[in-house]
């Protein structure tokens, strides 16, 4: 008893709920989403209105069962129980709460109100329940072990009506564009109001708007005609598919692109460290997923620059090289008639090739050439002297690293970046790694994504937010939205202890 008692005190108190809501404020909020409609059924009798989110109902339902009906008897509502004589469904509930008509709304309900009786209001719930699950909209390509696996689809309707029944909330704007002069392709701007910093709404909404080509035909050519800087190999937006993420961005302050066609959402601002980030590490152990992410980031750096200190040390370094592992290399490299330089780049476009082939061939096929073309190849290369079998154990090692990254586009770079830092080690040695090393940075240091830093909160250095950037923070800890984002709420939630400390004194 004393535990529960404890507990109602320790209960936060939510300002939001303390201020009082009006219908007029319900709605006029409800109008900033693009998804928010309201009719009237017919033109002649304008004190009839039906409002809704057409991203949440099942617009079968409304045409067939409740529109006929409506006009064809609208004349003879006088009073809105009359309703329940008129359309054939159950299930209608007559309420004067705003805030109870608020959660209607947002559960898949039509409102109907008469002009001249504003303060009240009919309920019919005709939400489409098995629209956007699992059956057919499962990860492809961001899998994980825990957590939900729901994704988007090609159907714009769909992914709204995903997000909308995660962020039950009026606060979630849609904001509608068609883009493409010949396509004529709907795209989405989807972000909190009150949380979001509007200055990043706005940046995208004007380039979103500032665009001039014929089609779209994907969210991810989108990215490239948005991005800040499209030169750059590394990602300014993150692309994902599953839904998961894309709330946990608009709940962070972030804005999100949606666009009819294409399965895959736009995420901005970021910075480089969300990259190295997973949805599954807010399912796993603060521990355990602090492991992992660290994992994924030495995994970058041991991809980018193991084969190019490979390089450099064989061609410049020997003096580097411990008296124990000098003899085994010697021993392998003995018949080797090429450079390191050479056996190298061998090695990596084979790999590439590799990959490359079996991202386009069907899903088994592609499977059984990676497995047995990378067996069979390698073997075979340090059988006939082309390459030693240790720079084969290195190659091996950096492509599985280069899988670590979470993002495929950051991938990608990732793979890129290698071949100019093996390149100037060839030249230059460990110099020329160096130089490369620098030239990275001052270019990453560049980079912005909607305007922001990309190399927040390393560059420009914020001590509070750097420890966060390479570990998963506590949930107890990861009360308040990241800084860089400049949130309109900074806070997230109170945090409270799901452990209570008398349960110790209990238990003894």
């Amino acid at each position: 008893m004393f535990r529960k008692k404890r507990a109602e005190q320790q209960q936060p108190t939510r300002n939001d709920e303390t201020v009082e809501k009006t219908s007029s404020d319900i709605f006029a909020k409800a109008n900033k989403s693009s998804d928010f409609t309201t009719i009237i059924p017919i033109e002649q009798n304008d004190s009839l209105v039906i409002s809704y989110y057409k991203s949440l109902i099942d617009s079968s339902i409304l045409q067939n069962s409740v529109l006929p009906f409506l006009k064809e008897k609208a004349t003879e509502v006088k009073e809105l129980t009359d309703l329940k004589n008129i359309i054939p469904i159950e299930d209608i509930q007559i309420l004067n709460d705003p805030i109870a008509v608020e959660k209607a709304l947002h559960a898949g309900s039509i409102v109907i109100y008469l002009i001249n009786k504003a303060e009240e209001y009919a309920l019919i719930n005709i939400s489409y329940s098995r629209l956007g699950q699992r059956e057919t909209n499962d990860t492809q390509n961001e899998f994980s072990v825990i957590g939900p696996k729901v994704g988007f689809i090609e159907d714009l309707t769909t992914n709204l009506h995903l997000l909308r029944d995660h962020l039950k909330t009026a606060d979630l704007i849609f904001k509608e564009y068609t883009l493409g002069s010949r396509g004529s392709t709907k795209a989405v701007i989807a972000f909190m109001d009150g949380v979001t910093n509007p200055e990043y709404v706005n940046t995208l909404q004007q380039r979103i708007t500032d665009l001039d080509f014929d089609i779209n035909y994907d969210n991810t050519q989108l990215e490239q005609m948005i991005s800040d800087n499209s030169s750059t190999p590394f990602p300014l937006f993150i692309t994902t598919e599953r839904v998961d993420r894309v709330v946990a961005a608009l709940l962070n302050g972030q804005v999100v692109l949606i666009s009819d066609k294409s399965s895959y959402a736009i995420i901005g601002p970021v910075s480089l460290m969300d990259f190295f980030s997973n949805s599954e590490d807010y399912y796993l152990p603060t521990i355990v997923a602090s492991f992992f992410k660290l994992i994924r980031i030495f995994g970058m750096l041991f991809s980018i620059f193991a084969t190019a200190f490979y390089v450099a040390i064989l061609t410049f370094h020997y003096e580097v090289i411990p008296k124990d592992l000098l003899g085994p290399i010697i021993f392998s490299r003995a018949n080797v008639p090429f450079p390191p330089v050479m056996e190298v780049l061998f090695l990596e476009i084979t790999i590439d090739l590799l990959r490359e082939a079996g991202a386009r061939l069907p899903t088994k096929i592609g499977q059984t050439l990676g497995i047995v073309g990378g067996i069979v190849i390698g073997q075979a290369t340090v059988e006939a002297a082309l390459t030693s079998n240790i720079l084969l154990i290195f190659v091996a090692l950096a492509a599985l690293s280069s899988f670590t990254t979470p993002i495929y586009k950051m991938s990608n770079a990732v793979r890129l970046l290698r071949y100019p830092f093996i390149i100037v080690a060839a030249i230059w040695g460990g110099l020329g790694i160096y130089a490369g090393l620098v030239f990275l940075i001052v270019h990453l240091a560049r980079l912005k994504s909607l305007g922001v830093p990309y190399l927040l909160p390393i560059y420009p250095y914020r001590k509070g937010g750097v420890s966060t950037s390479f570990v998963r923070p506590n949930y107890i800890k990861n009360d308040k939205r990241p800084w860089y984002l400049r949130p309109l709420s900074v806070k997230r939630y109170t945090p409270v202890s799901g452990k209570d400390p008398e349960d110790d004194l209990n238990n003894e």
